[in-house]
């Protein structure tokens, strides 16, 4: 059997000490105290049965055990501080993965990952499209996009996309027979319902309007199969900014009128705290900004505000 190997406190102050050739200068160097470095090498010489300095008047001498020591102590950490500079360069240059939701994924993600793999090619991007919010200091996921609140307590949270609520339709329904040029126009085509009608009684509120039979419509249970239908030209669907941004920019959706509601959740990036700083999830994090920044420039170009007030 193999001998217990001398604590790793105790190894690093005496290579700090040796050196240094001084018991202050590696204390400050491991930010302790100099008591703390002379008591962790007193240690390591008792269990050793070693002398490795002579306290001289004039400073620290090392021993030729000390001398001996001294080569191993450093050779073996800077072997492992190349072996984890190793480690982290591969892993940042390696998998990525990503849990999103099936909505943010398709509307928003997806359509723009080849943007991202050009950019970065070591990087070997993996997606994991699901409602579960997985548990980001425990399963193997770097990162997440969430929706909701502002609460996320045990994680490293950056704002990506504020959300608000509007009407959106194909741009075909802006002509015909009931043109949708104008919000009274409405009772002449289906409306596109989430599972809850909830959000459209909200918008009519809102503008004003009394009477309309929102019993009527498809109802979906995805968001973004309700925009597909509204591209399509299937009826007039309620978008949130985030989601229609790539159909609206390239005219796929159009925004008849308004009014545009803000809405409580918004979209976050977020992952552990202590992985905020890995070079492969800030390059993927400042890359999603940026894609968001471009979005809300050619949604205001259309017309189409960024509200950040929340109701």
């Amino acid at each position: 059997m193999s001998k217990q190997l001398p604590p790793l406190n105790a190894l690093r102050a005496f290579e700090a000490a040796a050196r240094h050739l001084s018991f202050t200068k590696g204390a400050n160097e491991l930010n302790v105290t100099q008591g703390a470095v002379s008591h962790q090498v007193k240690a390591l010489e008792d269990r050793l049965g070693l002398k490795l300095f002579l306290r001289r008047h004039q400073g620290l001498v090392l021993t030729e055990a000390g001398q001996n020591c001294q080569l191993f102590v450093r050779d073996a950490f800077d072997r492992l501080s190349a072996g984890f500079d190793n480690l982290l360069d591969k892993d940042d240059a390696g998998i990525l993965t990503v849990s999103v939701s099936p909505n943010f994924a398709s509307k928003w993600l997806v359509p723009r990952i080849g943007r991202f793999t050009e950019t970065y090619p070591d990087i070997d991007l993996r997606l994991s499209a699901s409602h579960r919010h997985v548990d980001l200091n425990r399963e193997d996921v770097d990162l997440a996009i969430r929706h909701g609140e502002d609460n996320w307590p045990d994680l490293h949270a950056v704002s990506l996309a504020t959300e608000t609520l509007f009407p959106v339709c194909s741009p075909n329904l802006m002509e015909g027979a009931h043109p949708l040029t104008h919000n009274k126009n409405l009772a002449h085509h289906t409306l596109l319902h989430l599972d809850s009608r909830k959000d459209w009684v909200k918008w009519f509120d809102a503008a004003g309007i009394e009477g309309a039979d929102l019993s009527k419509g498809t109802v979906f249970n995805q968001a973004n199969l309700a925009l597909d239908a509204a591209a399509s030209g299937q009826g007039v669907a309620l978008g949130r900014r985030a989601l229609a941004a790539s159909d609206l920019i390239a005219k796929r959706l159009v925004m008849p009128f308004g009014p545009v509601l803000a809405v409580k959740y918004a979209y976050y990036i977020v992952c552990p705290k202590q992985t905020a700083n890995r070079p492969k999830i800030k390059a993927f994090r400042d890359w999603m900004i940026r894609e968001a920044k471009a979005d809300n420039d050619g949604l205001e170009a259309l017309g189409i505000p960024a509200l950040t007030d929340m109701d």
